[in-house]
């Protein structure tokens, strides 16, 4: 009897703690953050990226206390909505969000997403933070979207010039798919090329974005014979079968590309016929990486099962959003103090070592702060895994 009374006062005194401590956590206000983005689909790498990027810090945050603005710790709450790369859905996506009372959003991943929600956005008071490069989106009159990485044509020129200097590339084709965002890229693409000086002997082959065999499609592009093949704005599931073709039809030369890639997806679709492509990677590389990023990557890698490099800087957006709210607390549901805090906006740069920076830029690019400070860096693939080519800066 005086062993069941114990245990059943144990396990009240232990239900009791229990609820206290959801109690206690329960006091923290819930602040939501959304995601419109594309997960499913031949770009779902790009979207799922950010949003298992949000979750897992947010989910961190949670469970230390929740983050700290004007003295109250709030839970942060991600919710999230696949646009499936369908600018439709894009805005079905943010109005749903605005329904939502929500004010500060990432995403869409694509051109036309992110310039189909711009009136939605601006329309319902929302902050968000496209990974598209239109410069429209973030030059004036616009001001309620911040770009979330490095663009195109801020990376493209740096590597253009640097494989001009290290491997003597000379001349330069682009294959595009025929989608706006892909050849809005190869176009942009081509001119700094030419403004480099290098020699650009195809610009104008396309491809639909279901297919299946690429042969037909790059042949005239390799008989110009170029020092670099450019995949301009290529899908994570295009890409390795674009690779492979060009490999397969005689192609030696260097093959790039301006847009983010998936290590494991090359493996499987191109295994070492991917070796030497070059990419646009994470904005932290393991001498960059700080212990906060570090335990960002053992964190995602848990909840998920694997990493993508992609989310070195997906893992932004939400630590700007919530910084910028911490420097200036009306933020939280006036987007006019938002932006009147970015200009000056400064803070630690919790995932990179050193005296790195949060702070926004952008204004060689847009004329005004509308861009995250994230490093530029440049991967190539080699036997299953990204290394690091090169690091550069966006002003």
């Amino acid at each position: 009897m005086l062993r069941r009374s114990f245990l059943r006062t144990t396990a009240l005194a232990a239900v009791a703690s229990i609820a206290m401590l959801g109690a206690a956590h329960a006091e923290n206000p819930i602040l939501k953050i959304g995601f419109v983005g594309v997960t499913s689909g031949p770009a779902a790498a790009w979207g799922t990226s950010n949003q298992r990027s949000m979750e897992t810090r947010a989910a961190w945050i949670n469970e230390t206390g929740g983050y700290d603005i004007g003295g109250t710790k709030y839970d942060i709450e991600i919710v999230s909505f696949d646009d499936q790369k369908d600018p439709k859905r894009a805005i079905a996506g943010m109005e749903q969000m605005a329904q939502a009372g929500i004010h500060y959003v990432v995403g869409p991943n694509v051109d036309d997403g992110a310039a189909a929600v711009r009136p939605v956005a601006e329309q319902n008071d929302i902050m968000y933070f496209p990974y598209a490069f239109p410069k429209e989106l973030y030059t004036a009159p616009a001001s309620n979207a911040i770009l979330g990485m490095v663009a195109n044509y801020q990376s493209g020129p740096a590597i253009y010039k640097y494989l001009m200097e290290n491997n003597g590339v000379k001349k330069v084709a682009f294959v595009a798919g025929n989608e706006s965002d892909p050849l809005s890229q190869r176009d942009s693409g081509a001119a700094a090329a030419r403004e480099l000086g290098l020699e650009v002997v195809s610009d104008s082959v396309t491809y639909q974005m279901d297919t299946t065999d690429f042969t037909p499609v790059l042949l005239p592009v390799i008989q110009t014979a170029p020092d670099l093949l450019v995949l301009s704005g290529v899908s994570p599931a295009n890409a390795p079968q674009l690779i492979r073709s060009a490999r397969e039809l005689g192609y030696t030369g260097l093959i790039s590309t301006e847009t983010a890639q998936n290590a494991a997806v090359l493996a499987e679709g191109a295994g070492e016929l991917a070796n030497g492509f070059i990419s646009v990677g994470g904005a932290s590389t393991p001498d960059l990486a700080s212990d906060m990023m570090k335990e960002f990557v053992t964190r995602y890698t848990a909840m998920f099962g694997e990493y993508n490099d992609e989310s070195n800087t997906k893992v932004y957006a939400l630590e700007y959003i919530l910084a910028t709210m911490a420097a200036n607390p009306a933020a939280i549901e006036d987007i006019d103090a938002f932006k009147a805090t970015m200009d000056t906006f400064e803070a630690p740069n919790p995932f990179m070592v050193g005296d790195a920076k949060l702070k926004y830029v952008g204004s060689s690019s847009f004329g005004q702060k509308r861009q995250v400070s994230v490093p530029l860096v440049v991967n190539v693939y080699k036997d299953g895994a990204f290394e690091t080519l090169f690091v550069a800066q966006v002003d």
